[in-house]
Parts: C-alpha cells; sequence; structure tokens
C-alpha cells in the first residue's frame, strides 16, 4: 500500500509540474511580451495574500508595458492577454464579437444558480436568452417601473429624512441595498416590501446573506474559477443550498400565483413564463428561470447599490457638487409641482453628468473577460514586433477601470469632474458616452441587458434622496480613497457618511410632509 502512496505522489507531482511548466512557459514559448509569472499564483499572488486591493491590483498591472497594445499575464496558472489598446478593445468586443461571444463565466461549475445564468451562459443558448429577455428592459418597460422604483425611493428617503441626529451616521452600502433590494422585489417579482421599516423580511434577509456568502468566500471563487474541474469533481458551490433553495421557491411560488389568478405583469419572470407552450420555443426550466431572476437580483441588489454608495460618497466630499445637484432637482420640483415624471428625470443633464463620472471612476465591472472561441490574429502589441495568432480558448481581460483612469484619455483622471461628461459645446469630453474607454457597463452585443434600469434605479433614488436630505462625510468616512484589500471593490472602511434632513427643503416636499 505504502509504495502505491509513493507512486501516486510521484504520478501527481509529475503531472503538476508539467502543467505548471506548459502553463506559464505558454508567452515565452510563442514569443509573447507579458509580464514574468510567480510560481503557482501568477500575479494574482498579492491578492491572494490581500497586499493590495483589486483596483490597485489593476492600475499595477495595466501599467506594467504602458505602450503595448496587449500583453499576457498568468491569472494562477492561466494565461490571459491583458489587453490595452482602445481599438484592439472595440474589434473584441463589437466588431469582432462572433469570435469573442463567450466569458469565462460559471458555465463550468456544479452551481446551477451561477451556470446557468445569462451572464455565463455561452453561443447559441446564450443568443436564445438574450432575445427571450430583452423585451424586459426596453424604455416603455423602463417607464413602467419608474412608478414602482419612486415609490420605493420616496418610502427609503422619507425614513431617511426622519431619523434622529444619532442614528444619521449610516453605513450607506447597508442602506441602499435595502432600496436595491425593494426596487427589485416589486419590479422582478411583484412583491411589495418595504425593507428600512422591515429589514428582517426573507427577502433581504436572504438577498444579504448571499452577498455576505460569496464575499467571505473570495478565495473559494478564485479556486473555483482557475481550477473548475476539480470543483466539479468535489461537487464544490459558490452558494449555500438553502439560499438557492430560497430563490428557486419565490420563482416557483410566484409563478403558481400568477397563473392561479390570472396575473400578468411587465417583467423578466412573465416573459419565461409567456413562452411556454409556445411552437418553435424552447422552455426553461425552474432551474434556469431561478438563475436568470437571481443574477438579475443579486446585481440589483449588491452592483446597484455599490454604485450608489460611490456616488453619494464623491457628492458628499465634493460639496459644490452637492448643491449644484439640488439646485436642478429643487427646479424639476418646482416645474412639476412635486410630480416628476419619467421624461423629466431623464432631462436632468447634472444628475446624469454626476452618475457618469462616479460610473467612470468607480466601474461596477471593474474588468471584462472574453474568451476567444476561434483562431484570431491579434496586430503586433509594439512596433516592430509581428502579429500573434491567438487560438481557440484562449483568455482575455480588459481592465476597465484602469482604462477609465487613464491619463490618455481623461484631463487629470483622478479627480472627480461631472463637467467632463457635460454636453456644454465646449467640452472636448462630451462624447465620452460613446467611446470605447468609457465603458462602465461593457460595450457590444454582451454588455450589461439590465444597464438601464440600473442607471434609472440609481439616478431615482438620488433625486428623491437629494430634493430631502443633505450628505454630509463623518469621522468613519474614508478619505481620500482607499480600497479594501479584498477582491470586493470598497472602500478601506465601508461606506460611511453622515445622511440627515435637508433644511433648505424645497415647499413643495415640505407641504407633502405636513400632509403625511
Amino acid at each position: 500500500m505504502e509504495y502505491w502512496s509513493i507512486l501516486l505522489s510521484i504520478i501527481i507531482g509529475a503531472f503538476s509540474i508539467y502543467y505548471l511548466f506548459k502553463n506559464f512557459n505558454f508567452f515565452k514559448r510563442h514569443g509573447v511580451l507579458h509580464v514574468p509569472p510567480f510560481p503557482t499564483f501568477g500575479v494574482t499572488t498579492s491578492l491572494i495574500f490581500r497586499r493590495e486591493s483589486f483596483i490597485d491590483f489593476l492600475l499595477k498591472i495595466y501599467n506594467f508595458y504602458p505602450d503595448a497594445k496587449y500583453f499576457g499575464i498568468y491569472l494562477i496558472t492561466k494565461p490571459t492577454f491583458l489587453v490595452r489598446d482602445p481599438e484592439l478593445i472595440k474589434s473584441i468586443l463589437v466588431k469582432d464579437f462572433e469570435a469573442f461571444q463567450n466569458r469565462r463565466g460559471f458555465s463550468d461549475l456544479s452551481d446551477p444558480l451561477f451556470a446557468k445564468n445569462l451572464f455565463s451562459l455561452r453561443g447559441e443558448e446564450w443568443r436564445n436568452v438574450r432575445t427571450l429577455l430583452s423585451p424586459s428592459f426596453t424604455s416603455s418597460k423602463m417607464k413602467m417601473m419608474f412608478t414602482l422604483m419612486s415609490e420605493c425611493a420616496e418610502n427609503f428617503t422619507k425614513f431617511l429624512s426622519t431619523l434622529s441626529e444619532d442614528k444619521c451616521e449610516m453605513d450607506t452600502k447597508d442602506a441602499f441595498s435595502k432600496y436595491t433590494n425593494d426596487v427589485i422585489a416589486t419590479c422582478a417579482f411583484g412583491i411589495k416590501i418595504n425593507s428600512m421599516k422591515d429589514p428582517t423580511n426573507k427577502f433581504y434577509v436572504y438577498g444579504k446573506e448571499a452577498f455576505n456568502f460569496f464575499r467571505s468566500r473570495s478565495l473559494k471563487f478564485l479556486f473555483l474559477r482557475s481550477f473548475p474541474s476539480l470543483g466539479r469533481f468535489f461537487n464544490m458551490k459558490l452558494m449555500d443550498d438553502k439560499i438557492m433553495n430560497f430563490f428557486k421557491d419565490i420563482v416557483k411560488t410566484t409563478i403558481a400565483t400568477r397563473d392561479a389568478e390570472h396575473i400578468t405583469r411587465p417583467d423578466m419572470l412573465q416573459l419565461m413564463m409567456d413562452i411556454r407552450g409556445k411552437e418553435g420555443r424552447r422552455e426553461l426550466d425552474i432551474d434556469e428561470m431561478t438563475a436568470q431572476a437571481f443574477v438579475f437580483f443579486f446585481g440589483g441588489f449588491d452592483t446597484s447599490s455599490t454604485a450608489m454608495s460611490f456616488v453619494a460618497h464623491e457628492i458628499a466630499a465634493n460639496p459644490e457638487v452637492q448643491t449644484k445637484l439640488q439646485q436642478e432637482i429643487d427646479n424639476a420640483l418646482e416645474e412639476s409641482n412635486g410630480e416628476v415624471s419619467y421624461e423629466s428625470i431623464n432631462r436632468l443633464e447634472y444628475l446624469d453628468a454626476v452618475i457618469s463620472e462616479a460610473l467612470r471612476l468607480y466601474p461596477p465591472a471593474p474588468f471584462l473577460d472574453r474568451q476567444c472561441n476561434k483562431d484570431y490574429e491579434l496586430p503586433s502589441t509594439l512596433p516592430g514586433e509581428k502579429p500573434f495568432v491567438t487560438k481557440k480558448g484562449m483568455n482575455f481581460w480588459i481592465p476597465v477601470v484602469a482604462i477609465h483612469r487613464d491619463k490618455k484619455y481623461y484631463d487629470d483622471p483622478e479627480k472627480f469632474c461631472p463637467d467632463r461628461f457635460l454636453n456644454n459645446g465646449t467640452n472636448q469630453n462630451s462624447s465620452l458616452h460613446a467611446s470605447s474607454y468609457y465603458m462602465p457597463f461593457g460595450l457590444g452585443p454582451r454588455m450589461c441587458i439590465a444597464n438601464r434600469f440600473a442607471i434609472l434605479e440609481v439616478k431615482v433614488l438620488l433625486f428623491h434622496l437629494l430634493a430631502r436630505c443633505e450628505l454630509k462625510p463623518c469621522a468613519k468616512t474614508t478619505s481620500p480613497m482607499k480600497f479594501a484589500k479584498t477582491l470586493i471593490v470598497m472602500p478601506e472602511n465601508g461606506f460611511w457618511l453622515n445622511i440627515q434632513g435637508r433644511k433648505d427643503m424645497h415647499p413643495v416636499l415640505k407641504s407633502a410632509v405636513i400632509n403625511d
């Protein structure tokens, strides 16, 4: 038995050495410019041992070869191309999309909530589900959801504006996640809740648990992304079965209720229900429907509330921005007599510029990943170098946050400056939204399907919040901004601010408060 153990150890050791040698010599063998690898963990060593934040890590590797269009890096054991050049990025994400339509995603995992959602699906399966879900996010659907969002935002901000002085300091991420939770519950599942007044409702409790579960297992996430076959072999999952079963039960119950009571709603779940029994359309099973609903919920719960927290942080840190925003909001209230519409909130140019600038500095997706699904010729990375033909299956990273902070594309890139997004006729950056170096939600056919929903959700919240409240830094506020040394993008001490009711609230709202 001992001899078999020794032999097995030798075989495993030899295989491991061969595997590492093969992978860590990929770029050297092919003569591709690359960051020299650190054995076992590649360039991610500093992340794994929590020596730097994820944002600082991306900025560091982006600037390793500042003149190159792309170069190679090793993500643990995975050879990956890091792409810097906007024209090449546009080719990958838009022009030559058919060669790069897949993400690595989580399709290799044995976890249906992650493996079967739109983010992870590939090829024709992705295209079919994307086509099915796209009508959920048209302008007409956004207009219908605006009223539901406004109701959630009003309830949320009225609660905040009446808090006693000793409760004004708060973790805005925790507070905003209650608002995003309520928005998703009503817009996607038809469930009306108020998480500020009732923070123990199951929808919020399990949503928070799902996020905390994911955050506390960042190393497990890295392992499963790097060694998916081992994850499948050991049946390892990112999400606890209790959380997965809760969301599956919610979807099942909602479908059963709508079928029994003949309820129809303009949301994603309804679209998935409506294809049942239609000729030529593949029905989604309950796991697939739950996966789509979950990724929509998870994105709304976490990503949107994080974006709101960063915007609020910058507004509090820049009082002149807050004053200008409140003036724009008060003017809109004046013109509408307090009844702001979907159209009028989308005409608020400064509000849009503030959100756009926050998304530049703190994009919801700090990087994008794509996988090449056929041989593709990359241009020469430096003058005098030869083009390189990459093979099917190679991975590509686009460091969005680093491109957003590159002084080649933005004047004073570390500064929060909403004016760069204003169409004032003299601003050279006024067309940034259409550029390939501004992509907070990605670019091309695989850009975030719910980006319009997310932007509207943030706009509605900020409108009602700044109409009723004032944001100020407090003793716990991270200033200047310093990121936590984790895979989760957040300030070192969390998102702490002081939020209290405005003393100069517009008379239209003051009368509404009295009537309430």
